[in-house]
């Protein structure tokens, strides 16, 4: 019987995903991971297996076999999902490209993998939730700040913040929340930025992981949530 609460995380072998689920591990949960690369989440599994007790299921979030092999696989488990973080992201071409110069079959990846995936997924393990389970979808500042050459990534993260209102207002039983984590020093922001030192941006643990933290253990109504949402964690 399942005693301890419950963790989905998508893209969880680095950056954000994965020191969230470092924590969380710390923390005793269980948890089930993905990632595209098998090396990397299999290496993620075997840190974090040191916890707590893990489940990892390598493959694309763009692949409906992979979905549905996520699914079984934790129904075999006979967990039930207190909360799933939708963090798999795709950022687009590197260097980034104005939208009019955009590749438009990239433009297919950024929006499945960031907005059509999540909800793929979502429609897949409805029945695998808790009642009162939390959905976090990873969002950022793009999706609401209008930057030059990241049209692409900003476009499919405000369609996403729009899509989790959505969810949350016809899905009343659970708590739906879009979560923006800043600037980090990440593998996705670096190929942001390919030419610069982003070593002054800070890792996704010293602020972004204690407000995704707060805002999983807290009650709060649903709606878009950032690291300055919870002052007491960030200067």
């Amino acid at each position: 019987m399942q005693q301890n609460k419950t963790a989905l995380i998508t893209g969880a072998s680095q950056g954000l995903g994965y020191q969230l689920a470092e924590r969380l591990a710390q923390k005793g949960w269980n948890l089930i991971i993905t990632a595209r690369n098998p090396e990397e989440l299999f290496s993620a599994r075997k840190r974090l297996s040191e916890f707590t007790e893990i489940l990892a299921i390598a493959g694309d979030v763009r692949d409906e076999i992979h979905l549905l092999d996520l699914v079984e696989t934790i129904k075999v488990s006979k967990w039930k999902l207190d909360v799933v973080v939708n963090n798999a992201s795709a950022l687009g071409i590197s260097p980034l490209k104005r939208i009019l110069e955009h590749p438009v079959e990239n433009l297919h990846v950024v929006f499945h993998t960031n907005i059509i995936a999540p909800i793929s997924l979502l429609q897949k393990i409805k029945p695998l939730l808790n009642a009162g389970a939390k959905i976090i979808n990873v969002s950022s500042d793009a999706a609401v700040e209008a930057y030059e050459a990241w049209g692409a990534y900003s476009g499919s993260k405000a369609g996403l913040d729009h899509i989790t209102n959505i969810l949350g207002k016809e899905n009343p039983n659970y708590y739906f929340y879009s979560f923006d984590p800043g600037d980090m020093r990440t593998a996705m922001h670096q190929a942001a930025y390919p030419d610069e030192d982003i070593s002054d941006r800070p890792q996704p643990k010293e602020y972004a992981v204690p407000a995704l933290i707060e805002l999983i253990e807290s009650q709060l109504t649903n709606g878009r949530y950032t690291i300055h949402s919870f002052k007491k964690e960030v200067a």
